[in-house]
């Protein structure tokens, strides 16, 4: 689902996620994207932050109440505070205007891969464990003392792979590009990220103790990880 009240953009957009094999709908305002995402929910949002009556970023915040559906956020604004709310209320990554359509796409195809839970190789760990956190790798689920956390697809890949890697230092430029898949970009993406996954896994995110910042070099997985393979 494409939502732009700009017919333009939207056309564009559509045309070339079709010529890529998607099926793409355009919507032009927030509140019949969130009537259409009730009825049959997409599975990725294109989602334009200055929307008239109800914004984009109310619908994001919507839309994830609803569904952890990946939510792609394109914005004219420059502003990093805005960028910045959006990530925080779970969109997965965002474009600012003007924009290329075939990294659109590009991304769209990357959020989409990340999005389908593939299966689990049998040499490949099924599970994480550090003390009452479990990433589930194969059910794709995050668990703190049994009970499931939300998490959106991007908080997922970045905790499992900084699980995978315990006690190794990684740039928020490195996570950028093993995590996102972008060899360039906005690193604050990773570190609203971090924020997120904090609120949702740590007793108290203001003094973490699974995901811990390494001044001057980016972040690490403090704990030790117990790796079980698929039976």
């Amino acid at each position: 689902m494409v939502v732009d009240d700009d017919p333009t953009v939207a056309e564009v957009v559509v045309r070339y996620l079709e010529h890529e094999g998607f099926t793409a709908q355009a919507v032009g305002d927030g509140r019949r994207a969130l009537e259409l995402a009730e009825t049959s929910l997409p599975d990725l949002v294109v989602l334009d932050l200055m929307l008239p009556g109800l914004d984009g970023l109310e619908v994001c915040r919507r839309l994830r109440a609803l569904a952890p559906v990946p939510v792609i956020m394109l914005t004219a604004r420059g502003e990093e505070g805005d960028r910045v709310l959006g990530l925080e209320l779970g969109a997965d990554d965002y474009m600012a205007k003007p924009f290329s359509p075939r990294e659109l796409v590009a991304r769209v195809k990357s959020v989409l891969r990340r999005a389908q839970a593939l299966p689990v190789a049998a040499h490949e760990p099924s599970s994480l464990r550090a003390g009452e956190l479990e990433v589930d790798l194969a059910a794709h689920e995050v668990r703190v003392r049994g009970d499931v956390v939300t998490v959106t697809v991007r908080e997922f890949d970045l905790l499992a792979f900084l699980m995978r890697h315990p006690r190794r230092a990684f740039r928020r430029d490195e996570l950028l590009e093993k995590v996102w898949g972008y060899t360039y970009g906005d690193t604050s993406t990773v570190t609203v990220h971090v924020r997120r996954l904090r609120e949702k896994i740590e007793a108290d995110p203001a003094r973490p103790t699974r995901i811990g910042t390494v001044w001057g070099v980016g972040y690490r997985f403090e704990q030790d990880v117990e790796q079980e393979l698929p039976a």
